[in-house]
């Protein structure tokens, strides 16, 4: 029987700029390394177990052609100076038997920081609310950390984001943010 369950995981991010759009995406796949394999989109959840490893280390377990799962952002932009973010946050639980999530952003006029942030934040709503933790969306973000981190249940949270603004002349820029799961 075939076990599809990543084992490992790795974060990367890419932009990329051309005047096609298209070829302004493969660029953005070849700034995050993984332009020479094929891509699945799949949906936001952390394997009970998985490891998250760097992306030089991840990067070292692909092959050109290779299937890599993943759950990623891109946006793109032809309006010159235009900001544009693309991001996938993390929430992992303390217990590592359960699942984490993960979530993808994508946004105009945030810069890392902040499209990360929110991107995050979405990670943890969600396990928050497979884990019976309160979740209040009036509350700061700082607030609803302390309220995950009093709770005991949440290990980790973190973003992998990229952001960049459009190209000056009207190329095509994307940015691209993607957690590629290996099996």
């Amino acid at each position: 029987m075939l076990d599809l369950m990543a084992k490992k995981l790795f974060l990367t991010k890419g932009k990329g700029i051309h005047e096609d759009r298209l070829t302004s995406f493969e660029f953005a796949l070849r700034d995050a390394g993984i332009a020479g394999t094929n891509i699945v989109l799949i949906s936001s959840i952390f394997p009970p177990h998985a490891k998250l490893i760097s992306r030089k280390d991840g990067l070292k377990l692909i092959k050109p052609g290779q299937i890599l799962f993943t759950i990623y952002s891109k946006n793109q932009t032809n309006e010159p100076h235009r900001m544009c973010a693309a991001s996938v946050g993390i929430a992992q639980p303390k217990d590592k038997k359960r699942y984490g999530y993960l979530s993808e952003y994508e946004s105009f006029g945030q810069n890392e920081l902040q499209a990360g942030d929110y991107a995050e934040d979405i990670a943890a709503q969600m396990l928050a609310s497979s884990l019976g933790i309160p979740f209040d969306v009036e509350k700061a973000w700082n607030e609803k950390r302390q309220q995950w981190l009093i709770s005991g249940q949440i290990y980790k949270t973190q973003h992998i984001t990229q952001a960049t603004k459009g190209d000056k002349d009207g190329k095509w820029t994307t940015v691209f943010a993607a957690a590629v799961l290996l099996l």
